[in-house]
């Protein structure tokens, strides 16, 4: 009996994407958080540098949500926008 398991065929895509949003996490916390949490001494100025770090993190998520469904929505526009430049 030959079964194909869903998870056992991801594509491509799912890869990149997946390697992408590893590559920004790295990136944020080399540029955000390593910065934040290695400028103070206490332990509890670390963790609040933590914390806030995250709510930088969700307004780049939320940013980057927000100018990707943009893009989708007004795709058709923008391509007739461009090929009249």
């Amino acid at each position: 009996m030959n079964t194909v398991y869903a998870l056992t065929k991801i594509g491509n895509q799912y890869w990149l994407f997946a390697g992408a949003g590893l590559i920004c996490l790295v990136t944020f916390g080399f540029l955000i958080l390593g910065p934040a949490l290695g400028s103070h001494g206490r332990v509890w100025e670390k963790a609040a540098a933590g914390f806030l770090s995250l709510f930088v993190l969700a307004a780049l998520i939320v940013a980057g949500v927000v100018i990707g469904l943009t893009i989708v929505y007004y795709y058709d526009e923008i391509v007739d926008l461009l090929r009249g430049i």
